[in-house]
C-alpha cells in the first residue's frame, strides 16, 4: 500500500519542549545597557572607510574563488558518460492526493527526483537537507538544473509550509525564508549553460502583479546563480510542456481528474 509506506520529510520530527525551554523563551528579550557611551574619535574616519573598502574587495575576491572552485568540482563530478542533470520535484503534502504524485512521474526519465514533504511539521532546514541527500544519492556532486515546486498558493503568494507564506514583501524581511532561498540557490547548477529553471505548480502565482514581484525578489535573492521562475497555466502550450517535463501526461490528467474525488480507486487504476 503506497500510502502506508510513504515517507515524508519532516513527518517524524519530534516537537517536545520542556518547561524550562518554554520559560526561557517566554522571558527572553533583548537587554541593553542604558549607560551612554562616549564616541571614540581617535580613529580617522578616512582610515576606517579605506579599511572597509579593502575588506569588501577581499570578500569579493574570496567569493569569486569559491565560485570558480565549486564550479570546477561540479564540472568534474558530472563529467561522466551517460550523466543526466537532475530534476528535483518538491511536493507539499498539503496538495490534495499529494501522496500519489511520485507514482505518476515519467517512468522513462530516471533523473526526476521526487521529494514529498510534510507541510505541517517539516522545516525549511528539513527540506534543504533532504534535497542535498537525494542529490548525492542520485549522483555525488550533482546540482539542480530544473526544479518543480508543487504546493498550494494563489496570485502573488506560495504556501510553502504551515504559517510560512512566501510573498514579495516577506522574502525581503523574514530571515528563515531568506536563508531558505539563498541555501537553495547554492544547490543549483553552476555549469548549466542556460539559466536553471524553477517551475511552480499547484497554484497560479502570476494571477496578479505581486506574483511577478515575488519572482523578481527571489531571482535577486538567488543571485549570482542564474535562476528563472516559470508558472504557466496548465492548459496553455507552455503548461503542457512543463507537465510533460516531469510527468507521464496521461497519468497526470487522470490524477488531476480524481484529485478532489472521494473515490478510493486510484490505486487500482495505477
Amino acid at each position: 500500500n503506497f500510502r502506508k509506506h510513504l515517507r515524508m520529510v519532516g513527518s517524524r520530527r519530534v516537537k517536545a519542549q520542556t518547561f524550562a525551554e518554554r520559560r526561557e523563551r517566554s522571558f527572553s528579550r533583548s537587554w541593553s545597557d542604558p549607560t551612554p557611551m562616549k564616541a571614540d574619535t581617535s580613529h580617522d574616519s578616512r582610515d576606517s572607510s579605506d579599511l572597509q573598502s579593502s575588506h569588501c574587495t577581499l570578500d569579493e575576491a574570496f567569493e569569486d574563488l569559491d565560485w570558480d572552485t565549486e564550479k570546477g568540482l561540479e564540472a568534474v563530478a558530472c563529467d561522466t558518460e551517460g550523466f543526466v542533470p537532475p530534476k528535483v520535484m518538491l511536493i507539499s503534502s498539503k496538495v490534495p492526493k499529494a501522496e500519489y504524485i511520485p507514482t505518476i512521474i515519467r517512468r522513462d526519465d530516471p533523473s526526476i527526483i521526487p521529494i514529498l514533504y510534510d507541510h505541517e511539521h517539516a522545516t525549511f532546514e528539513d527540506i534543504l537537507e533532504e534535497i542535498e541527500r537525494k542529490l548525492n544519492v542520485y549522483h555525488k556532486g550533482a546540482k539542480i538544473w530544473k526544479m518543480l515546486i508543487f504546493c498550494q498558493g494563489g496570485p502573488g503568494h506560495l504556501y510553502l509550509l504551515k504559517n510560512k507564506v512566501a510573498t514579495f514583501a516577506k522574502v525581503e524581511k523574514e530571515e528563515d525564508m531568506i536563508h531558505f532561498w539563498k541555501r537553495l540557490s547554492r544547490l543549483m547548477s553552476k555549469v548549466n549553460p542556460e539559466p536553471n529553471v524553477i517551475h511552480i505548480m499547484g497554484c497560479y502565482i502570476l494571477g496578479n502583479p505581486n506574483g511577478e514581484k515575488l519572482f523578481q525578489n527571489l531571482r535577486t535573492l538567488m543571485t549570482p546563480y542564474r535562476v528563472t521562475f516559470e508558472s504557466p497555466l496548465e492548459l496553455s502550450a507552455q503548461g503542457k510542456q512543463m507537465i510533460e517535463t516531469y510527468f507521464d501526461f496521461r497519468l497526470y490528467r487522470l490524477w488531476k481528474s480524481r484529485q478532489h474525488s472521494k473515490l478510493l480507486d486510484f490505486d487500482d487504476v495505477l
